[in-house]
């Protein structure tokens, strides 16, 4: 099962001044917290989160991991709304993530049975990723914070077996929880 946990701290001003608020969990809305929705930096102390520019989990995403955002250009935001936040599950011992360099599972296949921040350094020495399959309690993948297009792998389908195969497609309300350099 999924775990979530961490804390992140968002900020009216920039450069962490202005009012704040502290989060342990799930926010579906910042307003019902005495928060206006109008964020300008973060501080994520711990865990990994997503935000969302819109209450109940809803609009643009951001994958925030633990570190210092003092203005909203540093989470690749046009603007400072936000709605809304929750930290993203850590995967347990039962995840397992393949990736493809041809269409339809074909071609070069690497395994990855824990993060990597890079390819690279995991033994893959192509610069796209075609298909990916995700074995567990699922994740997707996003390329867009290292330059790419907006393109979100999300894990759709479940067989029997628990695998779930991830198909490339425009980005949509999925939240990326896997990330790696290419």
């Amino acid at each position: 099962m999924a775990q979530r946990s961490g804390k992140i701290t968002l900020y009216e001003g920039k450069h962490f001044t202005g009012r704040k608020l502290e989060v342990f969990g799930d926010c579906d809305n910042f307003q019902d917290r005495g928060f206006m929705n109008r964020v300008n930096s973060i501080r994520v102390e711990s865990g990994a989160w997503v935000c969302f520019d819109h209450p109940d989990f809803r609009g643009q995403q951001f994958i925030l991991e633990h570190g210092d955002y003092p203005d909203f250009f540093r989470w690749n935001s046009h603007s400072d709304h936000m709605g809304s936040c929750r930290p993203v599950g850590m995967h347990g011992e039962h995840f397992r993530l393949e990736i493809f360099e041809g269409c339809n599972f074909t071609g070069q296949c690497l395994e990855f049975l824990e993060d990597c921040p890079f390819l690279q350094s995991g033994g893959w020495a192509k610069n796209c990723i075609n298909a990916i399959k995700v074995y567990g309690d699922g994740a997707a993948w996003s390329p867009s914070s290292f330059g790419a297009e907006d393109f979100q792998a999300s894990s759709s389908l479940q067989s029997d077996q628990g695998l779930e195969e991830a198909t490339t497609k425009p980005a949509t309300t999925q939240p990326p929880v896997l990330t790696a350099k290419l």
